[in-house]
């Protein structure tokens, strides 16, 4: 891989990177559909990484299905799709991890400390493996999007990281390969999550200006629905993901919820009038 993406820069052409975690939907079509569209060739990684899950997470269950992935990255112009398996990327005698100060001690970091370690690690691995003048990411993981580009400007990589809106399901549901783990009767209560980023959005509108209204609103709406836990709602600063109480610029309004077993995250930037 690196000595291929050694010839592609010498003759001139851009490489275009788009890593994932495979099983794929219309989330990941829409990333390998913006990289098609900004370099000459367009690599995709699909790597499962054991370094971002903990203890008792879906590592040994996160859905797989290869030879159909490989099929929908065919079907959108994908040049290359990149296999590493664990031991290739992580060698016995394997010590070396990149780790951020800030930006991982909020959200999803509280409930999940290993997690950013483990994406920045394989992240800077991939960079330097595809070698890619720009990659594209999803806007639905907002943390691990600006702790990718934090991350990017501060080791100083040669490489431009571009992001994509959220997908949706008809029902407003963010896709992710998650939701394959949901019953037809965890649906409803999965859907709280964009509900509750919606009314949010509408009391801001009509004036709320307390994050705190905000988040009680939210927690009413899933808590009223069973198989539902909070991990955390949030009204953040978009740049340093601290908490806002005062609603009077655009906020990221960001929650993870449990439905059943199957932690689902979404979130939604907010403006007031």
């Amino acid at each position: 891989m690196q000595e291929h993406a050694d010839k592609q820069r010498q003759s001139g052409k851009t490489i275009t990177f788009v890593p994932t975690m495979g099983f794929f939907h219309d989330g990941h079509l829409s990333l390998m559909q913006k990289g098609r569209k900004m370099g000459d060739e367009l690599v995709l990684s699909i790597f499962v990484n054991p370094a971002q899950f903990g203890p008792n997470e879906d590592l040994d269950t996160y859905p797989k299905n290869l030879e159909r992935d490989l099929e929908l990255a065919e079907q959108q112009g994908v040049d290359i799709v990149y296999t590493p398996d664990t031991e290739l990327l992580y060698p016995e005698g394997y010590q070396t991890f990149v780790s951020l100060e800030t930006l991982p001690n909020f959200l999803c970091g509280i409930s999940r400390p290993l997690f950013f370690r483990g994406v920045t690690t394989v992240v800077t691995k991939l960079l330097n493996i595809v070698k890619p003048h720009a990659a594209v990411l999803g806007e639905k993981d907002f943390q691990q999007l600006a702790i990718v580009k934090q991350m990017v400007k501060d080791l100083n990589f040669d490489v431009e990281i571009i992001s994509v809106p959220t997908v949706r399901e008809p029902d407003g549901l963010a896709m992710s390969s998650r939701n394959s783990y949901l019953t037809p009767e965890q649906r409803p209560c999965a859907l709280t999550l964009y509900q509750s980023l919606c009314r949010a959005r509408d009391l801001i509108e009509e004036g709320t200006t307390r994050a705190a209204e905000i988040l009680e609103s939210a927690a009413r709406l899933v808590t009223s629905y069973p198989e539902t836990e909070i991990d955390y709602i949030a009204v953040s600063d978009p740049v340093t993901l601290v908490d806002i109480e005062t609603i009077d610029n655009p906020v990221l309004m960001a929650m993870a919820v449990k439905v059943g077993s199957t932690r689902l995250i979404d979130n939604m930037i907010l403006t007031p009038q």
